[in-house]
């Protein structure tokens, strides 16, 4: 049986903190491994990461059908489509199982809401920042209506136009989303970090491996178009698969040890031998 012991190091001041954390070069075939590591973890921990996908399978359904029924097309398909924007933050959940499971621990759904104050208001600060991005998003797709063919049922000649234009816009938003948040929710989770650090080590980390996240962003893009192939009912394990790939992303991508962890609340906890 393991013990957890606390660091009786002081930490270094914030104004001595590097402005980014160092990134290590990753293979191409590196996100194919954080897959499989991605599963293994939803296999030592199926209920947590199953019920988590399913909330979040329903969450998609309840978006997607109030959209369709009080929205228009366009506005449904920017939804649909931003929904890679948010994804890293709903994902919080499943970083913390694994970030858990990693530490030997039982784990326990919710737990990294409890870890503290200070990196939960990061957070909660990126989470907005991408919530805006999407709404902005969603009102740009509905902007590019005028695109849309006015006749009644349009081929997908018809459709090339707006699909393509808004193919285009949204990969801008897309890129610019995925290079933000592709490591830095992680780090404010398990690290005492600021937002910006973050979101800079993020970017660094992306624009140095651009073959391997090139990959990375295709599989999530698999996943995400499988999940709407499958009326949502994909998302219920696709997603847990990539939120607990994209936290060994991080570990693997990100060094972090000039910046202290953030401690667990003191609980009684179970540890894994």
């Amino acid at each position: 049986m393991s013990t957890q012991t606390a660091s009786n190091q002081p930490e270094t001041p914030p104004e001595e903190m590097p402005f980014v954390a160092p990134c290590r070069i990753l293979q191409v075939s590196a996100p194919l491994r954080w897959l499989r590591l991605g599963w293994a973890d939803l296999i030592r921990a199926p209920r947590l990461s199953l019920a988590y996908g399913v909330a979040l399978m329903l969450l998609s359904m309840a978006i997607g059908a109030f959209t369709l029924r009080y929205g228009t097309m366009a506005l449904y398909i920017g939804l649909a489509t931003g929904f890679v924007f948010v994804g890293p933050v709903l994902a919080i959940g499943l970083y913390s199982i694994s970030r858990q499971l990693e530490a030997g621990q039982n784990p326990v759904l919710g737990y990294c809401m409890r870890e503290g104050k200070d990196h939960l208001r990061e957070l909660m600060v990126l989470g907005l920042i991408l919530l805006v991005v999407l709404l902005v998003w969603a009102r740009a797709a509905t902007t590019m209506y005028i695109f849309f063919p006015d006749q009644a049922n349009p081929d997908w000649r018809d459709m090339l136009p707006f699909l393509g234009i808004g193919s285009v816009v949204g990969a801008v938003f897309a890129s610019i989303v995925f290079a933000a948040s592709a490591f830095s929710l992680p780090m404010l989770l398990d690290r005492k970090v600021d937002s910006i650090t973050a979101v800079v080590t993020s970017v660094n980390a992306v624009l140095r491996n651009k073959p391997a996240m090139f990959v990375w962003a295709g599989l999530i893009g698999i996943c995400v178009l499988l999940g709407f192939a499958t009326a949502f009912l994909g998302f219920a394990v696709l997603l847990p698969l990539i939120g607990h790939a994209t936290w060994h992303a991080y570990i693997e991508a990100i060094d972090v040890s000039a910046w202290p962890k953030n401690e667990p609340v003191a609980e009684s906890r179970e540890w894994v031998t």
